[in-house]
C-alpha cells in the first residue's frame, strides 16, 4: 500500500504527490488532523469533561459519521435557491430545495406538512409561487418539553464572477472550510438541526424533547407569508411549543461560541428624482437642466456623515439610554478588535475601543446606503444623463425607536434638503420595508440549557451578544406566541454571509450538530 501523508485537509500518497493529486480526508483522518488545525490557531477548546452515557454515544456517532452530514450539505448548497431574484427559473430551484427538506424529514419519521404560502406578486403584474413553508414535528410526549427550529433554506444571489474563487454553488472544501452559497446562511444551521435528531435515530435512542420545525424559503426576500402562518397556527402547530430556538447569524469571535440576545430592526427607504422617464444625451442636454443624479447625490449625502452619525433631526431622541449592567456586558465579550478588523478585511473601523464598537453595531442606530437604480452602472463610458434614478438606503433600529416616527422624519429631512435645491425634478419617497428590533431575556430555561450545552461541547463560556442585522421572525414569534425565542448561533464571524466566499468551518458544523444535540438533553433536565 502506498505511502499516505496529509497535506492541507487532503490525504495524499506517496505516488500522488508526484503527480500534484489529492482526495478528501476520509473520516478517520479528519478528527485528529482538523483538531491539530484548530489548536495551532486556538480556535479548539477542550470540553470541561468528557462525556459520558448516551452523549458519548451521539459525539462519537456524529464525529464518525461527519463526511456524510458535509456530503447532504453538498447535496444541499448545489441547489440554486435563490428567492431575491423574481424569476421562474429560481424559484423552481426553491420548490425543489424545499421538497429535499421536506423529504428528509419524512425519513426521519416526522410528520411533515407542506403548507401552501400563495403567490408573490412582482411590480410588473407578474405572479410567482411562493415555496411552501414546511411544519414538521417528532414526539407528542406532554412530559417533555417541546422545542421548535426555525430556519430557512432560500440563499442570496451567487455568481463565480462576482469574485468567488470557487462555483458558489458546488461546496467546496479547503483547510477545513466549507466554501458555498448557503453554508452558514442557513443551510449548514438547518442540517446541523436534523444532524442532531438523526443521530438520536440512528442510534435508536428517544428523544429528550419534543421537536418542531418550521423552515421557510423566503427569508432573504422578506418571508412573505411567513407572519400570516404563524398567526393562523397559534392555536395549532405553536400551541404546544414551550421554546424556539433561531440558528440564522454568526459568533462575534472566530473561536469563542455565542448566545444572540437581541438584533436591531430595519427600515427601508426609496427616495426617487424624476425629471423624465427617458434617459438624456448628455452633449446635447449637459448645463440646461436639473440632473436627476446631482440631486439624488445630494440627498444621499445629507443623511449620514463621514463618522457614522445620522444626520436626520430627531432620530436619535428615542433611542434606549445605556445602563451600567449593559456596559458590563460589552466589557466581558471576548473580541480581539485588531483580529476583528483583520478578519473583516478592513483598514479602520470608526471607533477605537471594543465597547464603543460594539455598542455602535448593536444598540444604536446606523444608516447605510446601497445603491442607486437607474444610474448607469457597467463598464465603460457611457455619456448618459439618467432622467430618473432611485436611491436606496436603509437604518437599523433599536429598542425604543418608533417605526412611523422614524419614516417621517426622513421624510422631513429629505423634502427640506430637496427644497433648498430649488430643483424642478420630482422627488417621491417611500418606505418600503419596516422590521422592528427584538431581545430576549437572558434568563430562561433555554438560555441556561444553551450555557451549559455549550461548555459540555467547545469548554468555554459563550459570548453574550446582540446582532446588528435583522432577523424579523424573532420578533413575530416573541408577540404572537408568547414563548421564549433564543438565538443559537453555529457560524463564526468570518464565514461571509451574503458576501462573495461564503463558509461554514467544518468544525463549526460538526460541533454545531453536537451542541443542539447537548442541547436537548439540557432541556429535558431543566424542563
Amino acid at each position: 500500500m502506498p505511502a499516505v501523508f496529509v497535506a492541507g485537509d487532503r490525504e495524499v500518497s506517496s505516488a500522488e504527490a508526484a503527480h500534484g493529486i489529492s482526495r478528501p480526508l476520509s473520516a478517520r483522518h479528519h478528527l485528529p488532523f482538523l483538531a491539530f488545525l484548530l489548536l495551532l490557531d486556538g480556535g479548539m477548546f477542550s470540553p470541561s469533561s468528557p462525556p459520558t452515557g448516551l452523549l458519548e454515544k451521539v459525539f462519537q456517532y456524529i464525529d464518525l459519521h461527519q463526511d456524510e452530514f458535509v456530503q447532504t450539505l453538498k447535496e444541499w448548497v448545489a441547489v440554486e435557491s435563490d428567492s431575491v431574484q423574481p424569476v421562474l427559473r429560481l424559484r423552481r430551484e426553491l420548490l425543489r430545495m424545499m421538497g429535499l427538506a421536506a423529504e428528509r424529514l419524512r425519513l426521519l419519521g416526522a410528520r411533515v406538512d407542506s403548507v401552501d404560502a400563495g403567490f408573490q406578486q412582482l411590480p410588473d403584474g407578474q405572479s410567482l409561487p411562493i415555496p411552501p413553508i414546511i411544519l414538521a414535528e417528532l414526539g407528542d410526549d406532554p412530559k417533555k418539553p417541546t422545542v421548535c427550529f426555525y430556519g430557512h433554506l432560500d440563499v442570496q444571489p451567487a455568481r463565480q464572477e462576482d469574485g468567488w474563487v470557487t462555483d458558489p454553488y458546488t461546496l467546496t472544501e479547503v483547510d477545513g472550510k466549507l466554501y458555498g452559497r448557503g453554508t452558514t446562511d442557513n443551510k449548514g444551521p438547518v442540517l446541523a438541526w436534523i444532524n442532531a435528531v438523526s443521530t438520536f435515530r440512528a442510534l435508536d435512542e428517544d428523544l429528550p424533547v419534543n421537536v418542531k420545525f418550521v423552515i421557510e424559503g423566503m427569508e432573504e426576500a422578506g418571508s412573505p407569508a411567513l407572519e400570516e402562518l404563524v398567526q393562523k397556527e397559534k392555536a395549532g402547530f405553536f400551541s404546544s411549543v414551550d421554546y424556539i430556538v433561531i440558528s440564522d447569524n454568526l459568533w462575534i469571535s472566530r473561536r469563542t461560541p455565542a448566545l444572540t440576545y437581541g438584533v436591531r430592526g430595519n427600515s427601508y427607504f426609496m427616495v426617487e428624482v424624476k425629471c423624465r422617464d427617458q434617459d438624456f444625451h448628455s452633449g446635447t442636454f449637459g448645463g440646461i437642466l436639473n440632473e436627476p443624479m446631482a440631486d439624488l447625490v445630494a440627498l444621499l449625502g445629507s443623511l449620514v456623515d463621514s463618522s457614522g452619525r445620522i444626520l436626520i433631526p430627531g432620530i436619535y431622541d428615542h433611542v434606549a439610554p445605556v445602563t451600567e449592567e449593559e456596559k458590563r456586558t460589552y466589557e466581558a465579550i471576548n473580541l480581539d478588535l485588531e483580529e476583528y478588523r483583520k478578519s473583516s478585511q478592513v483598514k479602520k473601523f470608526l471607533f477605537d475601543t471594543k465597547e464603543e464598537l460594539l455598542m455602535h453595531l448593536w444598540r444604536y442606530p446606523s444608516l447605510s446606503i446601497h445603491g442607486i437604480e437607474g444610474a448607469f452602472h457597467e463598464p465603460g463610458a457611457k455619456t448618459v444623463i439618467p432622467g430618473r434614478v432611485i436611491g436606496k438606503f436603509s437604518i437599523r433600529l433599536v429598542p425604543h425607536m418608533n417605526m412611523s416616527v422614524v419614516e417621517k422624519q426622513v421624510k422631513q429631512h429629505l423634502d427640506y434638503i430637496f427644497s433648498k435645491r430649488n430643483s424642478s425634478n420630482q422627488m417621491t419617497v417611500s418606505m418600503t420595508l419596516g422590521l422592528h428590533p427584538w431581545t430576549a431575556n437572558t434568563r430562561d430555561n433555554q438560555y441556561l440549557a444553551a450555557k451549559r450545552a455549550i461548555k459540555t461541547v467547545f469548554g468555554t463560556e459563550p459570548d453574550m451578544i446582540r446582532d446588528g442585522s435583522t432577523i424579523p421572525i424573532a420578533k413575530i414569534f416573541q408577540d404572537t406566541i408568547q414563548k421564549s425565542v433564543m438565538m443559537l448561533p453555529l457560524g463564526a464571524v468570518d464565514d461571509g454571509e451574503h458576501s462573495q466566499n461564503e463558509k461554514i468551518n467544518r468544525w463549526n458544523y460538526i460541533e454545531g450538530s453536537k451542541l443542539f444535540a447537548a442541547f436537548f438533553l439540557e432541556m429535558a433536565k431543566l424542563h
